[in-house]
């Protein structure tokens, strides 16, 4: 079984939800007793990361997720997955500093919903992951349109991440919002929705919207125990319907 490195901690309400789904997929595959063999570098989310978002440093941000994944790779992971969306702004940086694979969370997202024939989606996140590159253009490079979110939904669901989710505060009111939202969506025949933030899970119930809703957080932590299991005698994975 491979050692998969993981940087957390951005935040750990998300990180926690990982651990969960890899070691259940590893479980629920080979049976028995097994779990996944992973090494975790949980970052202060206040202090080590969303402190320089605050101040717009996302160079000091970067620094610090280059350093967490270099301790990874010097403890023996053998390759490394980035726990939130947001921070795989900071992919290159991390591919150019350390000689492991990286598991992109975008790729995971885009290579399912393309699979599953959807031309058009609607990604919900931070305000930087609905309007820069990182995890767009692994939609985009795939041929599908990523419908254009309103400048108030857009503030109120970054709001909604970093005041309430981040922190582990599930709100009921901000609940019924995104639900409002998703359902404005669908209305203008947006395919599907997809949680481009590890932690709106905690808000959204993937099955119970008027559209189709792909959880990032579930799509990348599959993907992370198919490599983690590629080496495996049993390790080839059926890709879930």
């Amino acid at each position: 079984m491979r050692k998969l490195g993981v940087v957390g901690g951005a935040s750990w309400n998300s990180t926690a939800l990982y651990y969960e789904h890899i070691n259940k997929g590893v479980a629920a595959r080979l049976g028995g007793l097994h779990s996944a063999r992973m090494v975790i570098e949980s970052l202060d989310c206040e202090d080590d990361y969303a402190a320089f978002h605050r101040r717009g440093d996302w160079a000091g941000g970067e620094q610090v997720v280059v350093a967490a994944c270099g301790r990874l790779a010097a403890a023996g992971a053998e390759a490394l997955i980035l726990t939130s969306n947001t921070m795989h702004k900071h992919y290159d940086a991390v591919v150019a500093a350390v000689a492991l694979p990286v598991l992109h969370i975008g790729e995971a997202a885009a290579e399912k919903i393309a699979a599953d024939g959807r031309r058009s989606v609607a990604l919900l996140g931070t305000r930087v992951t609905m309007t820069e590159p990182h995890v767009r253009s692994r939609f985009e490079a795939r041929g599908i349109e990523l419908a254009a979110i309103e400048e108030g939904w857009m503030t109120e669901v970054d709001r909604i991440i970093y005041e309430e989710l981040a922190a582990g505060r599930v709100v009921r009111e901000s609940q019924r919002k995104l639900k409002t939202l998703i359902t404005e969506l669908g209305k203008k025949r947006v395919g599907a929705v997809v949680l481009g933030c590890t932690e709106l899970v905690l808000a959204v119930d993937p099955r119970a919207n008027v559209l189709p809703v792909y959880d990032t957080t579930a799509l990348h932590a599959r993907k992370a125990v198919e490599w983690i299991l590629a080496d495996h005698q049993d390790g080839k994975i059926a890709a879930a319907a």
